[in-house]
């Protein structure tokens, strides 16, 4: 037998570690079609990871639910994944390696990189959803195979404005609603502004001021004094919960007069923890069911998680979420696979077949078509009373 030198020995070695890693990261191996592939990105460590964790774990445990139970057409489905941390380009590389192992739908995070993204995937026709809820994704003409699962930043920040002009400015007021947007510094947190939501406020005659939370930021009090002093009577944040949570502790020990509402990345049990009793009185865009109000279409997800020795009490609201989006992906792979074809055209025309489809009260129900691939531009306010969030309202449209 002819004897490999010990250099080429350890390069061979070197290059098996390699091969063997990269098929780990991509998932395995070659699509052999044995599997239904999904691809994902979550933010495990990034700047958002405060709320990325829980709904990543809910998009990963409706998948392990269903693949105990059977799968979908007697497939397993294979979730490729990576923490991306929040960085754009990451998400941009991630996204090549899933979409060359043969996935046939993604789960997205962010705004900037779904955004980034719509157009490759329009030219790939793999269907996307994301935890992002940028108005332009549920365009059609705009973003072809993108989907919101949940009510557009557009029209839960108008939601919230025309619950306000009720509460604050009644016909015939002298002065002018004030309101002012702090936001994540970030495609994200200007979302709602920048896609209708300061043409709403003008229509309205609201005025409407934008205000940025630095990156990083451990002190919001320059910004909240700034705001109190220009008469704002609302501020709305357009932010995650951690930093929401800073900010409402140190408008509490300034002691303002003024009262906050969050969109919905903030309107979690994660803030109201992070927060104490500063966040009390804080209203909250909630499109998704939290726990322990009884709504069916968490009953799988609480089985589950009790057969792992969890409860959707314990996860909470993020994972409900995460457990939905991913319910509404697979309905989309299942009527697919019954018609026969598991591509992404066909995933995107199942999706887009959905009428009023009952979420067993987690949301309302959701319409896509193919015209809009806006799920929903409905959801409920809810209030901060003694640590919880309490229903304030029912369902709400924008008015307009």
């Amino acid at each position: 037998m002819t004897k490999i030198p010990t250099l080429h020995r350890r390069l061979l070695l070197f290059i098996a570690i390699l091969l063997i890693g990269l098929a780990l990261a991509c998932g395995g191996a070659t699509d052999d079609g044995s599997t239904i592939r999904v691809g994902a990105v979550f933010d495990l460590t990034g700047p958002t990871a405060d709320v990325g964790t829980a709904y990543a774990n809910g998009l990963r445990g409706y998948v392990d639910w269903l693949n105990e139970s059977g799968g979908i057409a007697g497939k397993p489905i294979e979730l490729l994944y990576q923490d991306y941390a929040y960085k754009v380009d990451q998400a941009e590389q991630l996204y090549s390696r899933y979409s060359q192992s043969g996935v046939v739908a993604f789960q997205g995070w962010g705004t900037a990189d779904t955004e980034a993204l719509r157009g490759r995937i329009g030219d790939d026709e793999i269907p996307f959803m994301s935890a992002s809820y940028s108005h332009v994704l549920g365009n059609p003409e705009e973003a072809p195979y993108n989907f919101l699962a949940g009510t557009s930043y557009t029209d839960q920040f108008k939601i919230l404005l025309d619950w306000m002009l009720e509460q604050e400015a009644p016909a015939g007021a002298d002065e002018p609603l004030g309101v002012a947007l702090m936001h994540n510094p970030s495609p994200f947190g200007l979302s709602p502004y920048n896609l209708g939501g300061k043409d709403y406020a003008d229509a309205n005659g609201i005025a409407l001021s934008k205000v940025e939370m630095p990156r990083g930021n451990t002190d919001y009090t320059a910004e909240l004094t700034r705001i109190a002093k220009s008469g704002t009577q609302w501020v709305v944040f357009q932010n995650t919960s951690g930093p929401v949570a800073t900010a409402l502790k140190n408008a509490q020990d300034l002691g303002l007069d003024l009262r906050f509402a969050c969109l919905n990345w903030c309107s979690n049990s994660v803030l109201t923890d992070l927060a104490g009793d500063a966040a009390e009185g804080t209203i909250g865009s909630i499109l998704f069911s939290p726990p322990g109000e009884g709504v069916t279409g968490l009953d799988q997800a609480n089985r589950f998680l009790e057969s792992k020795g969890s409860s959707l009490d314990q996860e909470g609201l993020l994972y409900g979420q995460g457990w939905m989006t991913m319910h509404l992906m697979m309905e989309g792979i299942r009527r697919a696979a019954a018609q026969g074809e598991v591509t992404g055209r066909a995933i995107k025309e199942a999706l887009e077949s959905l009428r009023d489809f009952d979420t067993g009260g987690v949301t309302s129900p959701i319409t896509f078509t193919p015209d809009s691939h806006r799920g929903t531009n409905s959801m409920r306010l809810f209030e901060v009373s003694s640590g919880m969030w309490t229903p304030l309202t029912g369902l709400r449209s924008p008015k307009a």
